[in-house]
């Protein structure tokens, strides 16, 4: 096992840098093959983003969360899980900005989109209830955990619904660019090989996510920060940045459906963060040892997220320097989180 106690602060911010430069090359690399395999598979770019994509992205999370929770790190755990939310939730904005045409949430409306988005709120409600009832216990768990893991299931499933048959369809403009639209035909090899390969680039990022959760804990014991500023902050945008440049590079390939699905169905596997480490975590129910930084956190997230459904029905065309008022809002809350929580 990795171990990187006693090691120089610089050493561990070059690792920290090079890791999380692993993490982004991969994902670049993934989002080529994603959509190779949504055209392929007939998936759908909606579901690929949101499902493969967003919970293959978030296994460098997920096991930053889980490694921190199995070592007491409950703080660190929580705030990796809704940090990331709200970094990735960010995200979607700067990539708003690479979309010169119209507003990213005028231009990729989709059923499984609006769906998606709701199901987040509604995990993220969950959690809600779970904070302000902490100390419920269940085979050393809280309830709240299983429920999450058992609703995220029928979410997915109700995903797969919509994008089969669709019961509400946004309404067509010049600037909406459907995933038809999308479908182009490669020389590449069997869809097999393709699957292969994303399952490589998963196992790099999963592992890349271990290392960096590693020297994260390392680092917060060095310079006494909070775990809920590494955790929510350092560790939250190191272990989304495939989601940066996955949601950057789809806007930029015109795939705008895995764009926004990618991110959406990203923060939806990455509401499971918490229930796994709640599993690991030894020390009773992780929702009893939480601070007011991880209930910011998810105050923060919940907003956030309506926001951008609310940008989705609404769907600006063309807003403050190109982007919709929902992607400056965003801009806004999350800058002034970071403010805030660094203060």
């Amino acid at each position: 096992m990795l171990d990187f106690q006693d090691t120089p602060l610089y050493i561990l911010i070059i690792i920290f840098i090079l890791v999380a430069t692993v993490i982004g090359f991969f994902g670049v690399k993934m989002t080529h093959v994603a959509r190779k395999l949504a055209a392929d598979t007939g998936i759908g770019e909606a579901l690929m983003g949101a499902v493969f994509i967003g919970a293959s992205t978030s296994l460098s999370g997920i096991i930053a969360s889980v490694t921190a929770a199995s070592t007491g790190h409950a703080e660190f755990a929580v705030s990796n899980a809704l940090g990331g939310i709200a970094a990735q939730t960010f995200f979607l904005a700067v990539a708003d900005m690479f979309y010169r045409k119209a507003n990213l949430e005028h231009a990729a409306a989709s059923a499984e989109n609006l769906m998606m988005s709701a199901f987040l709120v509604t995990l993220l409600s969950i959690h809600l209830i779970a904070f302000a009832v902490p100390n419920m216990n269940l085979y050393s768990a809280h309830p709240a955990s299983y429920l999450l893991l058992i609703s995220y299931f029928f979410g997915v499933r109700l995903l797969t619904k919509t994008h089969k048959m669709p019961m509400w369809l946004p309404r067509r403009t010049s600037e909406t660019r459907t995933e038809k639209e999308n479908i182009h035909y490669y020389k590449h090899s069997s869809v097999k090989k393709l699957w292969i390969n994303f399952a490589l680039y998963s196992v790099i990022v999963g592992f890349s996510g271990w290392v960096l959760s590693l020297v994260g804990i390392e680092i917060v014991s060095i310079t006494n920060m909070s775990e809920g500023l590494v955790g929510g902050v350092f560790t939250a945008v190191s272990t989304s940045l495939p989601e940066l440049v996955i949601v950057i590079t789809a806007v930029r390939l015109k795939s705008l459906t895995l764009a926004v699905g990618d991110i959406i169905g990203g923060n939806a596997f990455d509401t499971l963060f918490i229930a796994v480490s709640d599993l690991v975590y030894r020390e009773g129910p992780i929702y009893a040892a939480i601070t007011k930084t991880e209930q910011f956190w998810l105050a923060i997230t919940i907003l956030m997220t309506g926001i951008i459904l609310m940008g989705l029905l609404h769907r600006e065309r063309h807003g403050i320097a190109n982007i919709g008022w929902e992607s400056f809002l965003v801009f806004l809350i999350y800058i002034g989180s970071l403010v805030y929580i660094a203060l």
